[in-house]
């Protein structure tokens, strides 16, 4: 490595940070240092690695950080039943803050004072990255080359062929895809028009509903507040368990999104996402939420969720307001305890059966047969305190206004049978 300065790129293998270590060298003068992060999908860290210093990098570091991913932001996330918009599990957008901390750890302990990822500047990752760094280390400076060279991709792919730099993307499938083991996106060529059907060729991990499985499938989730611990009665560490959900629950053609999203950038984007374990493991563990939570509970974890998936979608993993949701989060998955029986069929999870030790559901009070022990004439009184404030404003309203100003307010107009 030479004397210049050193800058810590986030290095995926792919097109454009391929593109940018070779920029970087000739826009800035540093010496590039690349830090790959597997997030569990295994991929081939050596070719990678190779890859990079093929490019040019002065030095290819690579990091297993599948099992830190899984514990400390995807588990989380589903306790807090982070769903962007309500369909989006965030799984390149919980990737991004572990990421952002790595580049930071590395780039002092490489002796850097300058990272650098391959974030465009119309996507939400330039954000994420952007905040998560600065909140991390605010005197670190941060060079962002697919956000400042102007390059159409069509354009990167020309510059790659000039100076000799391999990846896997041509003219004909020119998808940008992310993935990790929570998930995986996909945008870019024919998925910008949304009039258009996403073609076959953008999926790898799910099948097409039509040709899934005609028999439905059955897998039993064990939840331990609010953390999936074992499929179909065998323990097993969380990212195993995912993946074996995602094969699972991928070839019956569950995961599958289609979203136009509204970016933190201001604009709407059509992304594709393909989720078959995260899509199975929020249904689970929304079903058993709804039989260990009070309702009061349930309604204000909704709120919770809502500005919890912001939040990271928002790239705000670091802030105080995160630790304060948090808080909560974990306060309320103390019960969230049991196992989720789900049917896997034709592209869609649902849940085939509930049990908890700590459910709420109690037959005798439910049921409508012999044994039934709800106390029926408490209703009565029940019902009279329930309505009281609404029977009293009606009296009011109905000596204060004309009636033809509250009535077509209130109901329907009166109809009178022939």
């Amino acid at each position: 490595m030479s004397g210049k300065g050193k800058v810590v790129l986030a290095y995926s293998g792919g097109l454009d940070t391929s593109v940018a270590i070779k920029w970087i060298q000739e826009r800035y003068a540093l010496d590039v240092i690349t830090l790959t992060v597997d997030l569990g999908t295994h991929e081939d860290l050596e070719k990678i690695r190779r890859r990079a210093l093929d490019v040019g990098a002065a030095k290819a570091l690579v990091v297993d950080a599948s099992d830190v991913f899984v514990d400390y932001f995807i588990w989380p996330a589903l306790r807090a039943g982070a769903l962007y918009e309500g369909v989006y599990p965030l799984a390149t957008a919980l990737g991004r803050p572990l990421i952002a901390k790595l580049l930071v750890d590395t780039a002092r302990q490489e002796g850097a004072h300058v990272v650098a990822h391959g974030c465009t500047g119309k996507g939400n990752d330039q954000v994420r990255f952007d905040v998560g760094i600065k909140t991390l280390a605010p005197d670190m400076q941060i060079i962002a080359p697919a956000r400042e060279w102007g390059m159409t991709r069509q354009e990167e792919m020309d510059y790659a062929a000039r100076h000799g730099i391999k990846v896997d993307v041509t003219k004909k499938s020119p998808y940008s895809t992310d993935e990790n083991i929570w998930g995986r996106s996909i945008e870019c060529g024919a998925l910008e028009d949304p009039w258009a059907e996403p073609p076959a060729d953008a999926f790898a991990w799910t099948v097409d509903a039509a040709e899934a499985p005609d028999e439905p499938e059955y897998v039993e989730i064990e939840f331990q507040k609010g953390v999936p611990v074992a499929l179909d009665g065998g323990q097993m560490s969380g990212v195993v368990l995912i993946q074996e959900l995602n094969r699972t629950a991928g070839r019956h053609g569950v995961g599958r999104i289609d979203h136009i999203e509204n970016r933190v950038v201001g604009i709407k984007s059509r992304e594709l996402y393909e989720a078959p374990a995260a899509v199975t493991l929020h249904t689970a563990h929304s079903a058993l939420e709804g039989v260990t939570m009070t309702r009061p509970a349930s309604r204000f974890k909704e709120v919770v969720s809502s500005h919890y998936a912001d939040l990271v979608y928002d790239g705000l993993w670091f802030s105080k307001f995160h630790q304060d949701l948090a808080a909560y989060v974990l306060s309320s998955q103390q019960v969230v305890s049991g196992s989720v029986k789900m049917k896997l069929f034709k592209g869609q999870a649902t849940k085939a059966g509930l049990r908890s030790e700590f459910s709420l559901y109690r037959k005798a009070l439910a049921t409508y047969d012999k044994g039934d022990q709800f106390d029926h004439g408490a209703a009565l009184g029940f019902i009279a305190l329930h309505g009281l404030p609404v029977r009293v404003q009606a009296q009011v309203l109905k000596t204060a206004l004309p009636e033809e100003t509250v009535r077509p307010q209130l109901s329907p107009p009166e109809i009178k049978p022939e």
